[in-house]
């Protein structure tokens, strides 16, 4: 028997982004700009099968050989003739979306292998018998030769991504560890070059190691003339490379939401006061604070592994100290990806269901709001550049944690991700995400997105709940066996729980329960009454730690490779080993969670 945690079941839902409306008040000039930015978007899109798994290009080219010879109708039509089940070929279904949605065989949330729910020897028939077959035989034998037993294989190192025999990386050659991407790291960092497009092979001859550094190029076109349309093209993200320093190339078109942008602009306006109430220095912020571009955007196409709810770009350190950054929070991402039904809401207490409902997608709207623009917006890294000159007042600076001068910075070439590597992502996020928890309680903010008396109160309550429960979710993406977590985002909200666990005075419990099924559970619940007496000065602490120790690089990522969730709190590796985009999915609520739940 399969775990269930590497397949998928047959009544997963699909989710419709709708975008007609927005794309029915383009002008007929700007509908082919997007029209073919979009087709842009999806030839490089391919390029994220390369960098998932060596078999995802083969197993994308022979599921999309497959439909195109025959829709999916009349493909199914073909499986009842060879005996395949209805429930059969639904999981083949399943599985093939999963890896168009994916871009690739592993979960682009949490890094998980998913192989299709049926026998292989029934899916080889089906692919013999059909008319892709038929019409290519060689060439349909060959791709499932290059995927048709690794795709169902659940070799230990292949359930996850990873390195060093923990898991599959293309990224790297498969003899590369961990002190191999150090060292060409610490390299790239001495010629002041990004890793955000490489990828790393590591050669050996003659008893000589060698090292071929392949960088992606790209050609720009210019700036576009047409701004109701947003778009990026480019290697973005750094979440799945097991270092955490190369981007996975994303596609985006959308189309700005001009009501919900004006909410957002609002916001934009009130930053500068916003980041006072922020708990650290003004030395530990940046000299003048950039204003960006904050809008709400309808997606028309996304080309990657997964659609986020919120993104703040770039990623490179130097163009945000000096040029600035871009918020986007995607609308009708949020619409679908955050509606819920009651009697699927894991982890609560009955009382707080029908209110989580009414109340998610807005205070989501809140956190994301503050997530990207001041979350990933604020903060100032402490650095010496190649001329020796420092970009703050040694003498002056103060370590509030300490109340020492400051002894650390970052040099020239070095970057966040190249300093932190592997917990660069979890770090940040948590950053981020501990800055929507503690400003959504300020009055100002609540009124920027027209909450005000009760319903603003609910609105703190369910985004402070919303976050507890994430970090129970967490643990699904816990690997005990290699001891590493598989989500930035989703350790981060681990350890935020633990964090608001720690703080006592019954601000947040966590309990274990027996299910309507019998089977073991647990039930999180927050006292809404504590949330400002205890949970935010909790917070705060935090908050500053995190804050001060990576602006000025005090606590290193060298050597935190991962950490069991007793450990992730422990000492001063709190701050690095908690970590969305702000995605959540769905988990099986019961004997997978639980198996984990022992160790916190």
């Amino acid at each position: 028997m399969v775990d269930s945690q590497y397949i998928l079941p047959n009544d997963v839902g699909i989710a419709v982004l709708d975008c007609v409306e927005a794309f029915r008040l383009l002008s007929p000039e700007e509908r082919l700009y997007a029209h073919y930015l979009s087709r842009a978007c999806w030839y490089g899109g391919l390029v994220v099968l390369l960098q998932t798994s060596p078999e995802a290009p083969a197993i994308y080219a022979l599921l999309s050989r497959l439909f195109r010879a025959q829709d999916p109708s009349h493909l199914g039509e073909t499986a009842r003739t060879l005996g395949l089940s209805e429930e059969e070929y639904q999981a083949f279904l399943v599985y093939a979306a999963a890896v168009y949605a994916n871009m690739g065989n592993y979960k682009s949330f949490g890094d998980t292998k998913f192989v299709p729910n049926l026998p292989k020897e029934k899916l080889k028939q089906l692919v013999w018998k059909s008319q892709a077959f038929k019409d290519h035989p060689e060439e349909m034998e060959a791709l499932w030769g290059r995927c048709g037993d690794l795709m169902f294989s659940l070799e230990p190192t292949q359930k996850h991504l990873g390195l060093s025999g923990q898991g599959i990386s293309t990224y790297f050659s498969s003899n590369c560890s961990m002190e191999d991407a150090k060292r060409a790291q610490d390299f790239l960092d001495s010629q002041s070059i990004s890793a955000y497009n490489t990828r790393l092979f590591k050669k050996e001859v003659d008893g000589k190691v060698s090292y071929e550094v392949r960088l992606a190029s790209v050609c720009s076109d210019g700036e576009s003339p047409l701004a109701t349309i947003s778009v990026y093209i480019g290697f973005i993200e750094s979440y799945r490379d097991p270092y955490g320093s190369r981007g996975e190339f994303e596609g985006f078109v959308a189309i700005v939401n001009k009501a919900m942008s004006a909410k957002f602009a609002r916001l934009v306006s009130a930053a500068e006061r916003l980041l006072e109430e922020l708990p650290w220095p003004r030395a530990f912020e940046k000299d003048a604070f950039l204003k960006p571009d904050f809008t709400s955007l309808d997606v028309l196409t996304f080309a990657g592994s997964g659609i986020p709810a919120g993104i703040n770009i770039p990623n490179y350190d130097d163009i945000r100290q000096t040029d600035g950054f871009k918020n986007v929070s995607l609308g009708n991402v949020l619409s679908v990806a955050y509606s819920t039904k009651k009697e699927k809401l894991t982890f609560l207490a009955e009382e707080d269901k029908d209110l989580y409902i009414k109340w998610k997608g807005p205070s989501f709207e809140v956190q994301v709001g503050l997530h990207e623009l001041l979350g990933h917006g604020s903060g100032k890294l402490f650095v010496q550049d190649e001329s020796g000159a420092f970009n703050f007042d040694r003498e002056a600076v103060i370590n509030p944690e300490t109340g020492e001068q400051i002894r650390s910075w970052y040099r020239g070439g070095e970057t966040w991700d190249s300093k932190f590597s592997s917990v660069a992502s979890s770090y940040e996020e948590c950053r981020a995400e501990c800055v929507g928890l503690y400003l959504c309680l300020n009055k100002e903010v609540l009124g920027i997105f027209e909450l005000e008396g009760k319903d603003a109160d609910d609105v703190v309550y369910i985004n402070w709940l919303n976050m507890v429960r994430a970090g129970v979710l967490a643990l699904e993406f816990y690997t005990p066996e290699s001891g590493s977590w598989r989500q930035a985002h989703m350790q981060a909200r681990f350890v935020i729980l633990r964090v608001l666990l720690e703080a006592g005075g019954g601000l947040v419990s966590l309990r274990h329960v027996t299910g309507e099924d019998g089977k073991p559970d647990a039930v999180v619940t927050l006292d809404r009454s504590k949330i400002a007496a205890v949970g935010k000065p909790a917070l705060e602490r935090f908050l500053r730690k995190l804050q001060v120790d990576g602006r000025m690089l005090e606590t290193r990522g060298r050597g935190y490779r991962g950490s069991s969730p007793r450990q992730a709190l422990g000492k001063r590796a709190r701050p690095l080993l908690g970590p969305p985009s702000c995605t959540q999915r769905g988990l099986a609520p019961h004997r997978s969670i639980h198996s984990h739940l022992t160790l916190a």
